[in-house]
């Protein structure tokens, strides 16, 4: 059943990435893709049993829910930006005590690690694209 999670995971990644790359990196999606690729990731570090998948990803789902709903309502009331990570802070902190229903201590904490990853490999490849924008149509002036 690992296999089977190991491929999805491979396979709607790399789907994710050419339709990314086809559409140019459209920035006026809903974040699907974005969260699609989040998916593949965690289900590929969490290494997750079927008995864990099946418990792990209805809370994972009602987490990025309340994580989305607080950012949402501190952009509404232009809250100070500490001010929301406070708040998501405490929804980790909740979501700590549900995962663990669902995943050793040692998943949970791989699961926040590799949240942080992927925010961070994000970052990363946001900005080597910016760059090659940039370096593009530097190219495209001199010609």
């Amino acid at each position: 059943m690992r296999k089977l999670f190991f491929i999805l995971a491979v396979f709607f990644s790399c789907i994710t990435t050419v339709v990314v790359a086809q559409e140019g990196g459209d920035a006026k999606n809903d974040g699907s893709k974005l969260e699609a690729l989040k998916i593949a990731y965690l289900t590929k570090k969490l290494n997750l049993s079927t008995e864990e998948a099946q418990k792990f990803w209805p809370i994972y789902n009602q987490y990025m829910a309340e994580v989305r709903k607080t950012r949402s309502d501190a952009r509404l009331n232009n809250e100070k930006e500490i001010d929301t990570e406070d708040k998501i802070l405490a929804v980790r902190k909740k979501y700590d005590g549900e995962f663990a229903k669902a995943l050793s201590t040692e998943k949970v904490n791989s699961f926040f690690k590799a949240e942080k990853e992927f925010g961070s490999y994000i970052q990363k490849e946001l900005q080597e694209r910016r760059l090659q924008r940039v370096d593009n149509r530097r190219r495209n002036l001199r010609n």
